[in-house]
C-alpha cells in the first residue's frame, strides 16, 4: 500500500467511526419519553445519566489519549467498541436509575472517550500534511454531524416500530462495526507523512509546556462552553420543543437539520481554519451563538422558528472541534496532540456533565428551561472573550530544558 493509500484508508475509516460512535452517542436524547413513561425515571434522572457519561467521556480522555499516543490508536479502537456494545446491551436490562447510570452513563461514556475525537483525530494528524491539517480535521468533524443527521431519523423510525430494548440491540450491532474499522487504522513512524515534527518534540516536554501555557487554558475555558452548549442542546432540544406543543416529527426535523447543517459549518470553519487566524474564528463562532441563542429567547416558538434555531445552531454546532483541535497541534505539534487535546476535551465534557444535569434539575424544579436559555447566551459571550489576544504561536522544544 502507497502512502497516499494508507492516508486515505486512514481518513476514511476515521471519519466511519465518527459516524457512528458520535451518531449514536447524539440520539440518545430521543430515548427521553420511552424511559419517563415505561420506567421509574425522571427527565432529572436521565439528565444525571447522560451528565455522568458526558463525565466519563471527558475524564477518561487525556488516559486514552495518552495511550493512544503510546500504544497505538488501533488497540484502543477496538477496545473502546466492545465497551460501547456492552454499555448499550446493558441497558436493555436494567429497571431503574442507577441501572442507566452504569450502563448508558459510565460504560458507554467511557467508550466513546476511545471511540471519538481524541483517538482519531490524533490518528489522522499524523498522517496529514500540517497545511491542510485543519481542512481534513473539518471533514472529520462534519462527519460526526453526519452521523447525528442519519441516526436521529433511524432512533425515531426504530422507536416508532420496535420495542426500546429492539433499537437498543441494533445500536450494539453498529458499535461493534466501530472495532472492525479500527483494527485497520494501525499507522507506524514510517508511516506519518507529517515534516513538521520538531526533533526535540516529546509527549513529557509538551505536556510541560502546557501547564504554565496561557492560550491553552483559554482553550479550556473556551471548550468547557461549547460542552455546555452540545450537552443542553443534545439532551433536552427535543423535549423542550414537543413541550412547547410542536409535534414530535418538527422536533425531529429541527434536531436532524443541527447535524445537516454542521456538515457544512465544521467544512467551511475547517477550511477557513487553514487560510485564516483560528481564535479569530473561534471569536466569531462563540459570537454567533450567543446572538442564535437570544434569537431564540426573543423569537415566538412555532414550527418555522424551530427549524430555523436548529439550522442555524447546527451551522456552529461542532465547527469549534477542527479549530480547537488544530489550535492545540499548531501550538504544540502532534507528538503528544491525542494527549493534550485529550485534557482540552476533558473541559469540554465537564461542560457537558453541568448543561445535562443542571438542565434537567432546572426545568423539575421550574418546570422551564428559561435561565438555562439566558446561561448560554452569556457562556457563549465569556468564551467569545478568552480567545482575544490568545497566544497561539508555535513552541519551540528546542529551547525546552
Amino acid at each position: 500500500m502507497t502512502l497516499k493509500q494508507h492516508r486515505n484508508m486512514i481518513i476514511i475509516l476515521g471519519i466511519l467511526i465518527l459516524v457512528i460512535s458520535m451518531g449514536l452517542r447524539q440520539s440518545f436524547g430521543m430515548f427521553i419519553p420511552s424511559f419517563t413513561a415505561n420506567f421509574d425515571i425522571t427527565r432529572a434522572d436521565f439528565g444525571l445519566s447522560l451528565a455522568f457519561q458526558h463525565l466519563l467521556f471527558g475524564l477518561a480522555q487525556p488516559f486514552i489519549g495518552y495511550l493512544s499516543d503510546k500504544y497505538g490508536n488501533n488497540k484502543v479502537l477496538m477496545a473502546g467498541s466492545l465497551l460501547y456494545a456492552l454499555g448499550l446491551f446493558l441497558v436493555t436490562t436494567i429497571s431503574s436509575s442507577l441501572g442507566l447510570h452504569i450502563s448508558l452513563g459510565f460504560l458507554v461514556g467511557l467508550a466513546l472517550s476511545a471511540t471519538t475525537y481524541v483517538v482519531v483525530l490524533g490518528s489522522i494528524a499524523k498522517v496529514v500534511d500540517p497545511k491542510r491539517r485543519s481542512t481534513v480535521f473539518g471533514i472529520a468533524t462534519a462527519a460526526a454531524s453526519f452521523g447525528m443527521f442519519v441516526f436521529i431519523p433511524i432512533t425515531d423510525s426504530l422507536l416508532s416500530h420496535f420495542e426500546l430494548n429492539t433499537a437498543f440491540y441494533i445500536f450494539c450491532v453498529f458499535s461493534l462495526l466501530i472495532g472492525v474499522f479500527g483494527f485497520f487504522m494501525k499507522s507506524d513512524d514510517s508511516q506519518t507523512i507529517n515534516t513538521n515534527v520538531d526533533a526535540e518534540e516529546s509527549i513529557s516536554k509538551a505536556l510541560k509546556c502546557s501547564k504554565s501555557h496561557k492560550g491553552y487554558w483559554r482553550l479550556n475555558i473556551g471548550f468547557f462552553v461549547c460542552g455546555f452548549h452540545v450537552a443542553f442542546i443534545m439532551t433536552h432540544f427535543p423535549t423542550y420543543l414537543m413541550d412547547s406543543g410542536l409535534t414530535s416529527g418538527i422536533a425531529t426535523l429541527a434536531f436532524s437539520l443541527i447535524g445537516l447543517l454542521n456538515i457544512f459549518g465544521s467544512f467551511m470553519f475547517g477550511n477557513l481554519g487553514d487560510k485564516f487566524e483560528k481564535r479569530k474564528l473561534l471569536i466569531i463562532l462563540y459570537s454567533s451563538r450567543a446572538l442564535i441563542f437570544l434569537l431564540m429567547i426573543l423569537i415566538p416558538l412555532t414550527n418555522f422558528s424551530a427549524i430555523l434555531f436548529g439550522a442555524m445552531i447546527g451551522f456552529v454546532w461542532l465547527a469549534t472541534v477542527p479549530l480547537t483541535s488544530g489550535l492545540v497541534a499548531q501550538i504544540f505539534g502532534v507528538k503528544a496532540l491525542a494527549t493534550l487535546y485529550g485534557i482540552v476535551f476533558l473541559s469540554h465534557q465537564l461542560g457537558s456533565f453541568i448543561g445535562a444535569w443542571l438542565s434537567g434539575i432546572v426545568y423539575d424544579y421550574t418546570g422551564s428551561y428559561s435561565s438555562i436559555w439566558w446561561a448560554c447566551v452569556f457562556l457563549s459571550i465569556l468564551a467569545a472573550l478568552m480567545h482575544i489576544d490568545l497566544d497561539d504561536k508555535k513552541i519551540d522544544y528546542k529551547k525546552v530544558k
